[in-house]
């Protein structure tokens, strides 16, 4: 279900607005970093099987249960992932101007990497929040429907 949306949308990407999937990856990787790209698609992962696993939960409510709440945790993951890295962003750009001496020979190349440090912070977070909130929404939506059909087929 994940690759195959990943598929889906980078085809999209490469046909409707033309933009080379390899140079996306490689600012993807250089902006946000192997770590995070690394955990996001761990928790992503973890919550789309969480939502196939409650959509196949037929009668066992408490196993569907189960699984939202799991899917929840993940999905809720993705979130304090990306509020983590923004945090860490700031930080390492904060780190670096403490490191440095301000010159008027040194400002561009300080300002330079600061802005990569608070690109990193904040493209984190663009991409995590609204990330998190469509997984937790999807849980919600399965499990709502799945509870729903269950209530239909015991009341005549």
């Amino acid at each position: 279900m994940v690759l195959g949306g990943l598929a889906i949308a980078a085809a999209a990407l490469a046909l409707f607005a033309s933009v080379d999937l390899s140079r996306a990856a490689a600012w993807t990787f250089d902006v946000l970093g192997v770590g995070f790209v690394a955990l996001l698609a761990a928790l992503v992962f973890a919550t789309a099987f969480c939502v196939v696993r409650v959509h196949e939960c037929d009668d066992d409510r408490d196993l569907r249960d189960h699984w939202f709440a799991v899917g929840t945790q993940a999905a809720n993951g993705v979130a304090t992932l990306a509020l983590t890295y923004t945090l860490f962003g700031i930080s390492l750009g904060i780190g670096s101007l403490a490191g440095q001496g301000l010159t008027p020979e040194t400002v561009e190349g300080v300002i330079r990497n600061l802005t990569a440090s608070f690109s990193l912070a904040f493209m984190t977070t663009v991409i995590g929040l609204p990330l998190s909130a469509l997984l937790r929404a999807a849980l919600v939506v399965v499990h709502g429907r799945r509870c729903l059909a269950m209530r239909e087929r015991r009341e005549p």
